[in-house]
């Protein structure tokens, strides 16, 4: 674990002195790619994470988000810097007065960001899972019956597989929310803990103005042996406050979901935003026993909480974007605002 401590803080202290030194908006494209990228050398740790024992995890697992964290501020400072002190072209010297376009982080991502930081501050451990799930994730271990609407073709986007499967975890899918990860995590840890699942989901759905055939949501799930709702309306009431500002009111109201008992939807009022109005902005509840049961916990001696918010939804509300279909339409004049 100390070689892992002392390779990040070398990371980051490299990572410092190359930055102050880039000159060019190109020679910042290098040292994102070189740390950051998706073979970059801080991505390579976060990777063998998952070999750690859960001690260590919870230890090293921060310093690395952190070091991350700190490496994209500091490239976003040095861009800004460059960006503001001079003007910059391409190195083709034969090409003046063109201007050198730089790519940037889609608006959702950076969103997602912001949502991460705030529950990684929050003691929240950040898991990934599966856009390709199976029916009895998707569905079974949740507690979803066979019958239920939501496994409708009309709903769900199903594998077309060589020939007819009858087992259901075998039976493959476009996950439908990010909730498969309760029971897939629950099945290889021990409580307590705390998790948030980000990630993109699929519905089989006509698109409008709030509807897309795919989305972003983050996943939320707090399972120890004394967990209430008491629990989780400070959890997401701190979440919403920090996201939105400390202006933010609360309405909860009760409601279903197979997989939480009991089930409620939580609202929020924003002075300023919306017309001050009511607006539905999470799911959630206390884990239903059967869920537990799948995930072979003892109901009786557990219990937790799940949450579910859109993470399109959060972005559509807080910077007044009027239809979902305009983050995922291409359109360089929305892609290109940094929020």
């Amino acid at each position: 674990m100390s070689q892992y401590v002392t390779t990040l803080n070398s990371l980051l202290r490299d990572a410092e002195r190359a930055i102050a030194d880039a000159a060019s908006l190109g020679d910042l494209e290098h040292l994102r790619v070189a740390y950051l990228g998706r073979n970059g050398s801080v991505t390579a740790i976060l990777k063998t994470l998952k070999d750690l024992s859960e001690q260590d995890k919870r230890i090293v697992g921060p310093i690395a988000q952190d070091v991350r964290e700190r490496i994209a501020v500091l490239l976003r400072e040095r861009i800004s810097l460059l960006e503001s002190s001079r003007t910059f072209y391409p190195d083709y010297t034969t090409l003046p007065n063109k201007l050198v376009g730089v790519g940037h982080l889609h608006p959702l991502t950076i969103l997602q960001d912001d949502v991460i930081r705030i529950f990684r501050d929050l003691n929240f451990s950040v898991i990934e899972g599966p856009e390709l799930e199976s029916e009895y994730y998707n569905f079974d271990a949740l507690n979803i019956a066979p019958n239920h609407p939501a496994r409708d073709m009309w709903d769900t986007f199903w594998i077309k597989q060589d020939r007819p499967v009858s087992d259901p975890k075998r039976r493959m899918l476009l996950r439908t929310h990010t909730s498969p990860m309760q029971v897939r995590f629950m099945e290889r840890h021990k409580p307590p803990f705390q998790i948030i699942v980000p990630g993109r989901v699929f519905r089989y759905e006509a698109t409008d103005a709030t509807h897309e055939v795919n989305f972003y949501q983050l996943e939320g799930l707090m399972v120890g042996p004394s967990v209430t709702l008491a629990n989780f309306k400070y959890i997401i009431e701190t979440f919403f406050q920090k996201f939105f500002g400390s202006a933010v009111v609360f309405r909860y109201r009760p409601s279903y979901f197979p997989f939480v008992e009991p089930g409620l939807e939580v609202d929020i009022k924003i002075p300023g935003k919306k017309g001050n109005q009511w607006l539905e902005v999470m799911g959630a509840g206390m884990v239903h026993s059967s869920v537990f049961a799948y995930a072979h916990y003892d109901p009786r001696s557990i219990q937790g909480f799940a949450f579910g918010v859109g993470i399109d939804r959060l972005l559509m509300i807080k910077h007044h974007i009027p239809d979902v279909r305009m983050l995922y339409s291409g359109d360089l004049r929305v892609i290109q605002q940094h929020f």
